[in-house]
């Protein structure tokens, strides 16, 4: 867990992903073949196999949801762009860190709606749920001194410690550290492929599936296989058929979301892979939402593609939540994809 810990609280708002490439490259240096990364910031690591042998793309993506500056008023008060979803009831009273540019700091401070405190505010103002827009962050700086520092275009990122709470762990950008953290795992377990395996730690999946794009269209892998979180919402008041993954039921293997179907005969591969081994799985449909497999899958002439998802509640939150269990059976199942590889592709 201490990888893990260390690639959820690392800083990388999409387009700003160098910090946790660091992390991951220095992790699988000597254990593959290749390690590059592209004009994109994508890190490709190829783990080599015997001649003819067909290619895997497994992509995980590395940004995390997070903030730019957009303008620093007379005051020193910074106002914020979004990077990514993020839902403004979860974001009042939030420590963040400012990265800034011009001084080469990690500047703390903390991020609340411009609005009236609970003493002198009417009840219909307490009601307004306020919009991102509405937020600004407060470094505790003179005017000048924030100036000096920082600039327009600046990185902002939510500050949470990650936490280990013994079958689970919690803590922010788990969405999708986790699934760089599963790649990496199997990189390190895997022997003698039966693919060419491709692992790109993708950049800028939260504003568009963008890296992975550009990453499959120079990989043409002949399977794609993304790694990404998905809604465990088996939590109060959420009715059952509502809850899409439950907490510790197993690695997810998607049916389908809103940015790709997974490929029919990949999904009925990893299920009866699944079941042979006795790794725990849950089947999952995702309504809205989407992950790097929706990219893969429509490079060049198309490229059967599926994603293996990891349950967490509370996604998009700095509290996002997720099984150990669960972590390891994504590893698991994989590892095993990888290591037999599918008759489909070698006949």
């Amino acid at each position: 867990m201490d990888l893990l810990k260390r690639l959820s609280e690392v800083a990388g708002v999409a387009g700003r992903e160098e910090r946790v490439r660091e992390i991951i490259a220095a992790e699988l240096e000597g254990l593959v073949d290749v390690l590059e990364t592209d004009a994109m910031g994508n890190l490709h690591a190829v783990k080599r196999a015997g001649d003819g042998a067909p290619r895997a793309m497994v992509a995980a993506h590395m940004d995390e949801i997070g903030f730019y500056v957009k303008f620093i008023d007379d005051k020193g008060f910074i106002r914020l762009q979004q990077v990514g979803g993020f839902d403004p009831r979860n974001l009042f009273a939030r420590q963040v860190i400012v990265h800034a540019s011009l001084s080469n700091e990690d500047l703390p401070g903390v991020m609340n709606p411009a609005s009236k405190p609970i003493h002198i505010s009417t009840p219909e103002e307490r009601s307004k749920i306020p919009l991102i827009a509405d937020f600004y962050v407060d470094l505790g700086l003179a005017p000048d001194e924030v100036s000096a520092k920082v600039r327009i275009g600046d990185m902002v990122t939510l500050k949470q410690e990650f936490i280990d709470l013994g079958k689970v762990v919690t803590g922010k950008a788990l969405d999708d550290r986790v699934g760089c953290w599963i790649a990496i795992e199997a990189l390190k377990r895997l022997r003698e492929p039966a693919f060419e395996v491709h692992a790109v730690f993708t950049t800028q999946e939260e504003v568009g599936l963008r890296g992975a794009l550009t990453s499959a269209f120079r990989v043409e892998p002949d399977v794609g296989i993304a790694l990404d979180t998905t809604l465990a919402v088996d939590t109060p008041d959420i009715k059952d058929h509502q809850r899409i993954t439950k907490l510790g039921g197993g690695v997810g293997i998607k049916v389908m979301d809103s940015s790709s179907i997974s490929t029919r005969w990949l999904l009925d591969e990893f299920l009866a892979l699944a079941e042979q081994r006795g790794i725990d799985h849950q089947l999952e449909v995702l309504p809205l939402g989407g992950t790097d497999a929706g990219a893969i899958q429509r490079s060049r002439l198309g490229v059967p593609s599926i994603t293996l998802s990891t349950p967490s509640r509370y996604v998009h939150t700095v509290t996002e939540m997720v099984s150990k269990a669960d972590l390891e059976a994504g590893v698991a199942l994989l590892t095993a994809f990888l290591q037999e590889g599918t008759a489909r592709l070698k006949s």
